[in-house]
């Protein structure tokens, strides 16, 4: 089974290039969100990344989006946004953040930086601890929150 990728962007044009890209990887998109109350519906059909801007078309809603997200669903969350600097501290539950416009060449990178991390952090396996030397690299552009 591919996976599934959740985009939570109000800007259709912006959605509509990252679920291209989404598509040539072949990854699955689960849907479009312009807001909260949509985002919770199309979580509740299955998704393993979140790729949430902050600003939606119900306001500043991402940070909550994103948390729950995680905290409610288990999906793996990196937000996107034109101002990192509204995240700076972090999410708890949500992996990171990268800028936007978020180019297409770091699209693929960082969807499979988040599959590894939920992948490792899924598996009891002794070998994905950090200094056995399976460490996996954040993409350039990605800025980790503490938490993650």
């Amino acid at each position: 089974m591919p996976p599934r990728v959740l985009i939570v962007e109000d800007e259709i044009v912006v959605a509509a290039n990252l679920e291209a890209v989404l598509d040539d990887m072949g990854v699955s998109v689960t849907g479009i969100a312009p807001d909260a109350a949509t985002a919770m519906v199309l979580a509740e059909k299955g998704a393993d990344i979140a790729l949430v801007d902050l600003n939606l078309r119900d306001g500043l809603t991402g940070p909550e989006i994103g948390k729950k997200l995680a905290d409610t669903f288990g999906i793996t969350v990196v937000f996107m946004t034109a101002n990192p600097r509204i995240v700076a501290d972090g999410v708890e539950g949500v992996l990171g953040v990268v800028p936007k416009p978020m180019q297409d060449d770091l699209v693929e990178p960082v969807v499979n930086f988040a599959l590894q991390t939920r992948m490792r952090r899924r598996s009891t396996d002794v070998t994905s601890h950090p200094s056995s030397g399976n460490r996996i690299v954040a993409p350039r552009g990605l800025q980790l929150f503490a938490s993650a």
